[in-house]
């Protein structure tokens, strides 16, 4: 294997790899079942101590 060989592979497969991690983290976001906790979360800096 060749230095541009491995590079084609690197480049492909971790966009890959990225695209599946945002898309990961964007369903985590919007799954219904956190909303509760991201709503506590957005509550936190007005909460008077």
């Amino acid at each position: 294997m060749e230095y541009n060989d491995i590079s084609t592979f690197s480049q492909t497969w971790g966009l890959v790899y990225l695209v599946v991690m945002f898309l990961g983290g964007v369903a985590y976001a919007l799954w219904p079942k956190n909303k509760s906790k991201f709503d506590h979360a957005a509550q936190i800096p007005l909460e008077d101590d």
